[in-house]
């Protein structure tokens, strides 16, 4: 068994699930147990200049350049180190399927928890591979333990062999990337890299410098409660004005009907009763004044339905999460250039398409670290049908390392 999966293994045993709303940084305090244990294992590895944030639960750490490659650029490497919300990650019991034969998967038989190849068809291209997959009951962790214990491996081989090229080389690893938090407290000035790569995308091959304009909004609606017998003329009932409000948005702009390039309104959570409702919503575009305009027509139901109902019955609080990355990363495009050249010697097919979703990357390249997304090798994420294939993490471990060798021995520059 590899070192990457070594690590991986033992990292999805700890829970670091975020939490939403939490008002805290880390928003759980058990995302620091996977830190100090990051942080204890790149001393012993022999990385320089380990700092763990225990107020914030960042680790960072140096790599040395290689002698005679101390001139060549300063490169990093990121993941995240917490778990989405949507589904647990306490007790994640990790199960490896060796020679994958193509059939439905039984996850958990005393449960009957089956991932099925109908369902799931992605499954046909790993037959003959190995899959680590969960025993149903909680997410795998995959998304973005798999990354993390990917960087961990190559900053194992390249402090075991130092004859190997490479610059100086940065790592970080990051709480709350899944509630939009991830770089809240990130210290660029600290991590030091001229560019970086998060590792933090899917199946092997995707590289990712395009991503959502990304803003989260919730509308707040306030009604009038009175007995219902008596109610007439009197009564405003705010759940069926947040109904109202959903249905003037276009209908065919929601993510259960959009894909590519095609932004969306998502109604996330709703909560409430005929005196109160607060309705959470993501509001998504590639394109930015696609994006402001949907960001404008939100707030042109709410004017139509304050004119109709009476002023402030609906508000709307509205704050943007990230930009699309491509707007920096087209001036820095080495980067997608010496990773897709990096697969294609390696003979991995490159998947450039554009990350329905945001990562740490976004908003640090408009931070000054111009920063695109690598595949890890997992699938499923925030799913109980996560899995991660054994073959497509030792190859990413081994396309991190190619791409360090590659900008030491090109001296490539920012």
């Amino acid at each position: 068994m590899t070192q990457t999966i070594q690590n991986f293994l033992r990292y999805v045993k700890i829970d670091t699930r975020s939490e939403e709303e939490t008002g805290m940084s880390p928003s759980t305090a058990k995302q620091h147990k996977l830190a100090g244990l990051l942080y204890e294992e790149l001393q012993a590895l022999g990385a320089v200049d380990v700092v763990y944030d225990r107020e914030h639960c960042y680790v960072y750490a140096t790599i040395p350049a290689a002698k005679g490659y101390e001139e060549s650029p300063v490169l990093g490497f990121i993941s995240h180190m917490d778990t989405s919300p949507d589904v647990s990650g306490e007790n994640v019991r990790p199960q490896i399927i060796e020679n994958y034969d193509g059939k439905d998967i039984v996850l958990n038989e005393t449960e009957q928890i089956i991932m099925r190849g109908l369902d799931f068809p992605e499954l046909a291209k790993y037959v003959g591979q190995d899959l680590i997959v969960t025993d149903g009951t909680t997410l795998l962790g995959a998304d973005d333990k798999a990354g993390v214990a990917e960087i961990m491996a190559m900053v194992q081989e390249l402090l075991t062999h130092p004859e190997l090229p490479h610059g100086t080389i940065k790592v970080g690893f990051t709480p709350d990337e899944e509630i939009g938090a991830g770089v809240d407290y990130f210290d660029v000035a600290l991590f030091g890299a001229d560019f970086a790569y998060t590792v933090d995308g899917g199946p092997l091959g995707e590289l990712e410098y395009e991503c959502f304009n990304a803003a989260g909004a919730k509308v707040i609606v306030t009604g009038r409660n009175v007995h219902p017998g008596t109610a007439k003329g009197k009564m405003k009932n705010a759940i069926l004005i947040a109904q109202e409000f959903q249905s003037l948005l276009p209908a065919l702009a929601r993510p259960e009907h959009t894909e590519g390039y095609e932004g969306f309104y998502h109604l996330d959570n709703i909560r409430g009763n005929v005196e109160g409702v607060v309705a959470d919503y993501i509001i998504r575009d590639f394109d930015r004044t696609l994006f402001e305009q949907k960001k404008a027509y939100f707030k042109q139901i709410a004017d139509f339905l304050n004119q109709k109902y009476g002023a402030d019955t609906v508000r709307i609080e509205m704050k943007d999460s990230y930009y699309n990355m491509r707007e920096i990363i087209e001036q820095h495009m080495h980067l997608v250039d010496t990773a897709r050249t990096v697969m294609e010697e390696m003979g991995i097919v490159p998947i450039v398409s554009p990350i329905r979703g945001g990562t740490d990357g976004a908003r640090l390249s408009f931070m000054n670290l111009p920063c695109p997304n690598l595949c890890t090798g997992g699938e499923n994420y925030h799913s109980r049908y996560e899995f991660a294939c054994v073959q497509s993490m030792n190859q990413v471990t081994e396309m991190l390392l190619g791409i360090v060798q590659r900008y030491a021995q090109t001296g490539e520059s920012v």
